[in-house]
This record gives C-alpha cells, structure tokens and sequence, in this order.
C-alpha cells in the first residue's frame, strides 16, 4: 500500500497504512477500526486484497464516507462458487474497484455482476492484469483514486 499511499500525497489526498494481523478477515475487522481516527464518516477507506475485504466488512457495519477496494479477493483462485460478497448489499457508501481481468481471485465477468450489489459501485478494469493493480499501472490507478476521493 505504499506506493499508493505516497502517490495519493503527491495529488493532495494524505492517508495511512493500517497493519492487520494476518487472520480471517471477519476477525480482523476490529483491529482494522481501532487504528482509523474517530469519525469513520468523514474517511475513506480501503485497501488491496485481503485488506480490501476487511474494510468492505467494516463498511457494511458503520458507513465511511467512501471504500476504495484494489484487487478485491472475490473469491480464492479456482473457487468461484465461494464469493466473499454476502456483505456487500449493506455497504451504503459510494464504492470504487479497481481490478485486473486476469485476476484469479475475481472472475471478471462474477466481478461485474457482483458490483451491481453494491448500490454505489463503480468498477474500473485493466485488461491483462493478474493480481495487483500497481506496478506500470499504478499512475492510472491513483488519478482514478484522486478522482474518486475528489467527487466525495
């Protein structure tokens, strides 16, 4: 997280990292509130991966102001019949995810469908893309991030 967190400086929009212990991601949910300020309204939050997936947790219990979802573990590879999105209809905030087509954690086409759960959801993709959005992509990413950020 970063490069993303140092990019987002560079345009204006300060954040932090958030350290998890590495568990199910329902259980780390607590720890993941415990180290944002106060008034979970007034920020946007995120993360990749399994980071992604606890603050989409947390959003569905206490609304931020935005959630930023990168290389969203949709499902585990070649298990696409166990979607981690039973949470999502209860996420009421405006949502942005940024994904890889070639992700094997998120069949692009369960993506994209699955996004129309979420009543906020905007879904950018890049085709060719595994998992992880960064690397020569990681300008794009962030100006999506900023534009995203700014509109809030």
């Amino acid at each position: 997280m970063k490069p993303y967190i140092d990019g987002l400086a560079e345009l204006g929009i300060t954040g932090d990292m958030v350290g998890l212990p590495v568990r199910r991601a329902e259980d780390a949910v607590a720890a993941y509130r415990q180290q944002l300020p106060g008034s979970l309204s007034e920020c946007v939050i995120g993360g990749h991966s399994y980071g992604g997936r606890v603050a989409s947790l947390l959003a569905a219990e206490e609304a931020p102001a935005g959630l930023v979802l990168l290389s969203y573990p949709l499902h585990r590879p070649g298990r696409p019949d166990d979607l981690r999105i039973e949470h999502w209809p209860r996420v009421s905030c405006p949502v942005l995810l940024i994904s890889g087509e070639a992700d094997p954690f998120a069949r692009i086409e369960l993506l994209r469908r699955s996004v129309d759960l979420l009543g906020q959801g905007e879904l950018v993709t890049y085709p060719g893309v595994r998992h992880g959005v960064g690397g020569r992509r990681l300008q794009e990413t962030l100006g999506h991030i900023a534009r995203f950020v700014e509109r809030l």
